[in-house]
Parts: structure tokens; C-alpha cells; sequence
């Protein structure tokens, strides 16, 4: 079928209509589910298989939370599967640019400018020299080469980006060196992979929100705080989610609070880190550092003796970094938007992100077309003179970002009358300290605000699915400010509105949040390192983190690869299933090429048994209810 899929989708609809839309083979799905990982079919979900589909339908059924996996479509059983997936988009004129996105973006440009050694950043170098292993001893050179004191960050000159981001990487690996010796060889009797510490710096109106905890004085001189570490809570959360209540009481309290107490006392074990002092707070592991004045009172003398000299040495710095900077080779980022088809330089980087970033064994060229060439959007060319359709047209396209003529990475995206959907995306490893998944989605960000001016109805940038349940799949909802589509009115609701109804329940009719009362809306909170509100809350919770390279690693794709496979047969709940009152009188079906609206099925094929006919208006039912009215009146449902 999936070549059949694909065939039909190469064709060209020429107009604003674009052919028709053929569906076949409504089911349901039941699998194991790749976010929670559950051992049982947990994940359940409908599923269709599209011969073609005209663009301006797919649009409509995303609009009802469906979603595609190569010609393959499926949208989630949100009541019944256990892990609740809503569809996620941003209005692209709308989007507000945090810092650590910025940061993502000014990164790459400094790459770009020959500026950021690529080593620095790279796997490699994150654990050599700066990560030092268990059984180094603590007078190691290597240990000597990493540690930065607090004071090179504090100078008058600044600190340097890349010389901060290193010394971040290396906190980040003192605290998975304490997790690793707290857990020692994992979790007992669990497969499961244990979380990575992302350290971040502090801002400043998070400082200001924690008023005096964000400083502390010991022995004269003010401590301020300047990096912090919620690590504490995924692990709980992993914990709890990876081992049964019978088998956590060997690991002692895993609360957030006492895990950090117990990294903490680890790392000071380990050694202490030049210029800083880390301690437990709230669940969270905050670093504190000694802040300048102690240091300038301390040579007040010899500051003053040099202030001559100061303005030549600036000047000659300045002129040192000039050379330096035009000694430096600038590299070429180009952008490519080519209609979706097989191209072996892609399935080669694809197979190279797949088997280092998701760890897989087998990555075949036929799993590879069905995933992410085959499409069955039928392609709208562009029309002069015609804003309703972009320049580059409707239908599926890879786009590529080339550095210096080398493939770097593929966003596989879908251009629809209302938005640009994201679908998948794949890089090269060896790149991974660029961020390439947050800089592709801000370039496709980007690309709407431009395209808009062309084409004026193309204005969203659907994210894929937002997964409230898995921690990894928060990440999205930091693209600001999104909306969230109601899983049973298909209306969209601001996240803000609705994460309040989420933590209560990971399955939750979004759109109630306007009939409930204004006090039983938490109030959103700025949640400081050591803001005690976060030690009443649910450790199994953790904020949106928006430079999570963790999770950019794991999931920085809009959708996983998905098993096709579907269940038709009935259970029990499928049977109780209410789909009275659904008018399938209009549903337009294929019988050997011919379109019949199922109210003329007998006067076109003549008597049919009652039991045949009972089982087929069930399924048209069930179909019609999932698609919607309008679509099941115009999409032809094709008989398997």
C-alpha cells in the first residue's frame, strides 16, 4: 500500500483543488509505547492509510489531531491510550524569542564566523579533558586543566561564551560523575537509562524572584548564586516510573530533595570545584560563587598602580581578537527546499543520526522511504499572480542545510494552505553541540514570517505533538506563545491555559479551562532555585527546559516512526464504543473505481446481507466520528 501511496502522490493536482483525497482501511492500533516505554500495547490509536490526500484536507485533519507517518495516518485515543498526545502550534508572527534560543542562534553564527572551534563543543571534547572519570585521581592534570576559578568569570573584560558554555559542560559532567556513583550500575532490576544534568545559569530576574537566597555570605565574602541543576527531580521521576513502591524502599528517600543532598555530598567527596560552592536546595543543586568586590578590595593597590595601562592593553586585546578573528576560516550555511524523494546523501546522514542518536541497530532504505519520502499530499504547483498558494507551493518537501557543500542536517516538513508542519528531522552527530534541532525549528520559524508576505493565509507552525506525561517532549511548548487543539471541540487553547488542567490530568478536555472558576486556575510562578513553592510540587514534574540538550538528542523530532500494523477486531470497549447518531448517509466510498454515496449502495450493487451491511455502517461510523462530517462527505473512503 505504501508504494501505491506514494505513486499517487507524485502526481500534480494543478489547481486549488489538487485532485481528490482516497483513504482506505480504517483500524485502530495497539502498541507498546515509545515514551513511557511500557512493556504491554498501552499505546492506542486510530489509523488510516491515504492514497492521496489534497492539501487543504490534511490541513483539516491535523485541525482534528491527526498526524502522518509517511502515507500512514493516525491520530491518538486520547481517553484510552496511556500516554495523551495534543496537537502543538505557534503563531509564527507571534513568536517570541527566549535568551537560550538566542543563545542557540548566536552560537551557530559564531561556528559560522570561524569564531567556535567545532571540538570545543563536541562530545569528544565534553569528556575529554573536562570530565574527569571515577578513578582519576583528584591531583590529576587533567583535573587542573578544567577547573575554572570563579574569578576568570567575573573580570572586568567579561567572560567568553565559548570559555562559559566549556565550564557549564564541565559542571554538567561533575554532577553525572555523583549520579553515577549513587547509582551505580543504574536502577536495580531496570533498563532503564538514567537522566543527563543540564546546568544552567541563573537569569537574573529568577535572582529576583528568590530575594535573598540567591546570595549567602561565608567567611566575609557574599556568595552569588550562578548556575543551577534540577536533575534531582527527573531522576525521582524516573525512579518512580521505573521501579515498583515494593523495591524503592532499598534505595533509601528518592525524594527530589534528598537525592540532591546525597549528589551534593558526593561531589564534595569527588573534590571541590575551584571558585564555587554547591549545595541542596529544594530538590535543586545550585552553585555559588564568590562575587567580585571581596576580590577588587583585595587589590585595590595594584588595580589602581596599573589603571595607566589600561587603555593600551584594551586597545592591543582588541587588536590581538581582530587578527585573530581574520586568521579564522568563515564557513558557508546554504538552505535547500526540494519536494520529497529519495536521496542517498539523506538516507546516509539519516542512517548515521539514527544508529548514534537513537542507538538503533538496522536502519533499512524500505523503512526509510516508508517513513519519511512516502507521502500521499498530492503537490499544488505555484500559480503567478495566485497569494493563495506560496512560491514554493503545496506538498511534502526535505528541506536541506548544507555548511561549506557538507549535508548537515534535513527537516522533513509538510507546506499546507495554514501552516508549515514539521515532521522529522535528522543531523549529523558530530554537530550535536550546534543544537540543529532548536535551530532548524527557528529557521522554519523564520521561513513562515517570510512566506507570509507572499502567501497571507500560511501564518502557523505546527509542532507535532505536545506529550505532557514525558518529560523528553516538554521542549516544544518553550516555542512561545503556543496553543494546544482540545482533543473533543477542536478548539485551540493557549498553553498557559491549559497546562493547569494537564498536571491535574494528563488526559483533560482542554477547552473547559474558560468555565473554571479564576480560583481554581493556579497562577503561573517564577520558580526560583530556592523558591520553597518547588518543594510542594509533584516530583514528578519538571519545568520546561529550554536548552535541554538532552532532549533536543532524544526527541527532537515531531514524530516517532510509527507501527503501522492495525487491529481490527473488536474488544469489549471497542464494542461499547457510542457512535450513535452519526450520519454516514454521505460517506462517499470506491467500489472498483466508481464513487457511491453509502444511501445509493443498493440501487448500485443490489441486495446486501444485513450482517454485511451492520459491520460496514459500524466502521463507516466509527471512521465518519474520527474524521468529522465534512471530511467523511468529501474524502472517498475506499473499501480494502
Amino acid at each position: 500500500m505504501a508504494d501505491g501511496a506514494s505513486s499517487s502522490g507524485a502526481r500534480d493536482g494543478g489547481g486549488g483543488g489538487g485532485g481528490e483525497s482516497v483513504v482506505i482501511d480504517y483500524g485502530r492500533r495497539r502498541t507498546t509505547c515509545g515514551y513511557c516505554r511500557s512493556t504491554g500495547p498501552t499505546s492506542i490509536s486510530h489509523g488510516l492509510w491515504a492514497n492521496s490526500l489534497k492539501a487543504d484536507d490534511y490541513q483539516a485533519l491535523l485541525d482534528r489531531g491527526w498526524r502522518r507517518s509517511g502515507s500512514f495516518l493516525y491520530k491518538p485515543e486520547m481517553e484510552r491510550t496511556c500516554c495523551p498526545a495534543y496537537t502543538i502550534r505557534l503563531k509564527a508572527s507571534d513568536f517570541i524569542c527566549s535568551k537560550e534560543q538566542d543563545r542557540v542562534l548566536k552560537r551557530m553564527q559564531r561556528f559560522l564566523d570561524g569564531e567556535l572551534d567545532p571540538q570545543v563543543g563536541s562530545p569528544q571534547c565534553k569528556t575529554n579533558p573536562t570530565k574527569r572519570s571515577l578513578n582519576e585521581p583528584m591531583n590529576s592534570p587533567t583535573l587542573k586543566v578544567s577547573r575554572v576559578s570563579a574569578y576568570e568569570f567575573q573580570t572586568a573584560t567579561g567572560p567568553s561564551l565559548d570559555k562559559e558554555d566549556e565550564f557549564i559542560s564541565f559542571l554538567s559532567s561533575k554532577i553525572n560523575e555523583a549520579i553515577a556513583t549513587c547509582f551505580q550500575g543504574g536502577i536495580a532490576g531496570s533498563d532503564v537509562e538514567l537522566p543527563k544534568a543540564v546546568v544552567k545559569t541563573v537569569k537574573p530576574q529568577v535572582k529576583k524572584k528568590v530575594g535573598g537566597a540567591a546570595q549567602e555570605k561565608k567567611g566575609g565574602a557574599v556568595q552569588d548564586l550562578v548556575y543551577s541543576c534540577n536533575v534531582s527531580f527527573q531522576l525521582a521521576a524516573v525512579i518512580k516510573r521505573a521501579l515498583p513502591e515494593e523495591k524503592r524502599g532499598v534505595l533509601g528517600d528518592l525524594s527530589p530533595n534528598c537525592i540532591a543532598e546525597r549528589l551534593v555530598l558526593t561531589m564534595e567527596h569527588h573534590g571541590e570545584i575551584a571558585g564555587f560552592a554547591v549545595k541542596a536546595c529544594n530538590g535543586h543543586l545550585n552553585f555559588y560563587s564568590a562575587t567580585i568586590q571581596p576580590i577588587q578590595n583585595h587589590t585595590s593597590i595594584d588595580t589602581c598602580a596599573q589603571a595607566s595601562d589600561r587603555p593600551t592593553s584594551s586597545k592591543q586585546s582588541s587588536v590581538n581578537k581582530n587578527d585573530a578573528r581574520h586568521g579564522k576560516k568563515a564557513r558557508k550555511l546554504e538552505f535547500k527546499m526540494a519536494r520529497s524523494h529519495f536521496d542517498p546523501e539523506e538516507f546516509a546522514l539519516y542512517q548515521r543520526y539514527q544508529t548514534k542518536v537513537h542507538k538503533e541497530k538496522t536502519v533499512t532504505e524500505s523503512s526509510y522511504k516508508r517513513f519519511l519520502v512516502d507521502t500521499p499530499i498530492v503537490p499544488i504547483r505555484p500559480r503567478s499572480g495566485d497569494n493563495t498558494v506560496p512560491p514554493c507551493g503545496f506538498g511534502s518537501f526535505h528541506q536541506q542545510y548544507r555548511i561549506d557543500g557538507k549535508l548537515v542536517a534535513v527537516g522533513v516538513v509538510d507546506i499546507l494552505p495554514k501552516c508549515l508542519s514539521s515532521k522529522y528531522l535528522f543531523w549529523d552527530p558530530d554537530l550535536a553541540f550546534l543544537s540543529l534541532g532548536k535551530y532548524t525549528a527557528l529557521k522554519e520559524i523564520d521561513w513562515i514570517k517570510t512566506t507570509q508576505k507572499s502567501c497571507p493565509s500560511l501564518e502557523y507552525y505546527y509542532l507535532g505533538y505536545y506529550i505532557h506525561s514525558c518529560n523528553k517532549m516538554r521542549y516544544k511548548a518553550a516555542y512561545r506563545p503556543s496553543e494546544l487543539l482540545c482533543p473533543v471541540r477542536y478548539e485551540w487553547v493557549r498553553y498557559d491555559a491549559a497546562k493547569p488542567l494537564l498536571d491535574r490530568s494528563l488526559y483533560s478536555v482542554l477547552s473547559d479551562f474558560s468555565t473554571m472558576a479564576q480560583d481554581e486556575i493556579p497562577q503561573p510562578h517564577a520558580c526560583g532555585p530556592c523558591d520553597e513553592s518547588s518543594a510542594k510540587n509533584d516530583h514528578s514534574e519538571t519545568p520546561i527546559d529550554e536548552d535541554d540538550e538532552d532532549s533536543e538528542s532524544d526527541y527532537d523530532e515531531s514524530d516517532m516512526m510509527v507501527d503501522e500494523e492495525m487491529v481490527h477486531s473488536e474488544s469489549k470497549g471497542d464494542t461499547a464504543e457510542d457512535c450513535s447518531g452519526v450520519d454516514v448517509e454521505n460517506v462517499i466510498m470506491d467500489l472498483s473505481g466508481s464513487r457511491v454515496k453509502y444511501k445509493e449502495l443498493h440501487s448500485v450493487v443490489g441486495p446486501i446481507e444485513r450482517r454485511h451491511l451492520s459491520e460496514l455502517e459500524r466502521q463507516l461510523s466509527r471512521y465518519a466520528k474520527v474524521v468529522g462530517k465534512e471530511l467523511s462527505d468529501r474524502i472517498v473512503y475506499s473499501l480494502s
